[in-house]
């Protein structure tokens, strides 16, 4: 989830500085960046609980650990801190605890993966003395949402109470989903237009790729991404796979209607969140909600109120890709990979293109609908999605072949596709494979998952 947008309160005084807002992300590819962000599981080492915010073993005890000892900035809500800041990322929180990393804004997949290494060992140097670990899944494998505590920020408090209004799994997916993701550039309208379609088509096979949720409450759930699951009954208004992204004439402008048609949660006004859920922020921008009399939007609340959707790709001022469980590290590393693969080379993006552009809209709802239980083994026209899997993962690695961007020892990103093509070669996803250990040496328990597989 984010945090407070920095954008400036500029009166907002019509759609078309929505629109301009959009537009103004548009990059020269000089300028395009890779920007990551994941989600992790906290767990006590002693009873495998999720910590609170408070206590000596809490996440506020951590934060405040992690940026005294490595130089972040602390980011609060009145005197509770809530996230940390430093060279252009951020660590924040979910709603339960979960801890996020939005990594800066990097040139590189390998430059990526030493940030997320270094992440990784700061929150471990730290967590150890808690005794506290982390975890990558989809989904908390282990504890009931019940059991899940809820951290003090007021966005949090609006939406827990918005969100039973509008369906059954949102305080799921709140308190219980991890994820990664990456936020790719564009370089003009037409480059934004193909390359959502482009991933918004094919988001199914990374959620296919990366599926490793199959535990609920410490049984299996009969799905591999339980995660990619909760979002079909999270909130209608704010998640799907947007088709009107495929109609002609798509365009910043119909992004910008689809987004005034989708519910509020909040205004940020004065360090304070003002509950506006269910409020229509068109008549926000004329001044005439009841909540707020005569307080009309301003550009930093269509910053914030962007972040509110949760399509399977999302638009701010950069491309979000939204379709993957949590995982480890080489997984994390992984998902740029694949992204970057497809859309930052030209020949990549047109043949990733064509294949996207080949799925009819049945069949684009198809496997958005069956993957979440049969990720690769998923039946598709002769096939299955692990078919689709292998041709996707080609296109990704000739086109980070192209780019050409080495580490010190001469190896392209593409070294960073192969825990995805082990997956696809083994015919087995993560979630597949922690099946198996549960039905055999873990002896019907999810209890070692959270050693084996912790960071």
């Amino acid at each position: 989830m984010s945090i407070p947008s920095a954008v400036k309160s500029t009166p907002i005084h019509g759609r078309q500085q929505l629109i301009d807002y959009l537009a103004a992300g548009e990059k020269p590819r000089e300028a395009w960046r890779i920007g990551t962000e994941h989600e992790k599981f906290g767990f006590r080492n002693d009873d495998l609980r999720p910590p609170t915010f408070e206590g000596d073993r809490g996440i506020r005890a951590l934060l405040e650990g992690i940026a005294s000892r490595y130089g972040w900035e602390i980011a609060r809500e009145g005197e509770t801190p809530v996230a940390l800041i430093r060279d252009k990322a951020n660590i924040t929180l979910e709603p339960a605890g979960q801890l996020e990393l939005s990594g800066a804004p990097l040139e590189t997949i390998h430059q990526t993966c030493c940030e997320v290494n270094s992440h990784l060992e700061e929150v471990r140097s730290v967590a150890d003395e808690l005794g506290l670990g982390f975890l990558g899944m989809g989904f908390q494998p282990k504890w009931a949402r019940s059991d899940m505590p809820w951290m003090p920020k007021g966005r949090y408090k609006i939406m827990r109470e918005y969100m039973p209004k509008v369906g059954s799994l949102g305080l799921d997916m709140m308190t219980r989903t991890c994820t990664v993701q990456v936020n790719l550039d564009f370089s003009s309208e037409a480059d934004m237009v193909r390359k959502f379609r482009t991933s918004l088509a094919l988001q199914p096979i990374a959620t296919a790729l990366f599926a490793d949720s199959p535990f609920t409450e410490g049984k299996p759930n009969g799905y591999q991404s339980y995660r990619s699951h909760v979002w079909t009954d999270t909130d209608p208004n704010r998640t799907g796979m947007l088709d009107f992204v495929f109609d002609d004439g798509f365009s910043y402008e119909r992004y910008v209607d689809y987004m005034l048609d989708v519910p509020m949660y909040f205004s940020y006004q004065n360090g304070h969140y003002i509950d506006l859920a269910g409020q229509d922020f068109k008549r926000f921008m004329g001044g005439t909600l009841d909540a707020v009399p005569g307080t009309r939007a301003t550009m930093k609340d269509w910053a914030d109120h962007l972040t509110t959707a949760f399509p399977e790709v999302r638009l701010k001022q950069y491309l979000e890709m939204r379709g993957a469980d949590g995982g480890p590290w080489n997984r994390l590393c992984a998902l740029p990979a694949l992204w970057v693969g497809l859309l930052y080379d030209d020949d990549a993006l047109y043949a990733a293109w064509e294949l996207a552009n080949t799925l009819t809209r049945e069949e684009r709802h198809a496997l958005r609908d069956g993957v979440p239980k049969h990720a690769m083994k998923l039946p598709f026209r002769n096939g299955t999605v692990r078919d689709l899997a292998r041709e996707v993962l080609e296109i990704a690695g000739h086109g980070l072949k192209r780019r050409n961007r080495l580490n010190r020892n001469g190896a392209d990103e593409s070294i960073f596709l192969e825990p995805l093509i082990e997956i696809v070669e083994a015919n087995q996803t993560p979630a597949e494979r922690k099946l198996e250990l549960f039905h055999g040496e873990w002896n019907g328990s999810v209890d070692p998952v959270f050693k084996e597989f912790a960071y």
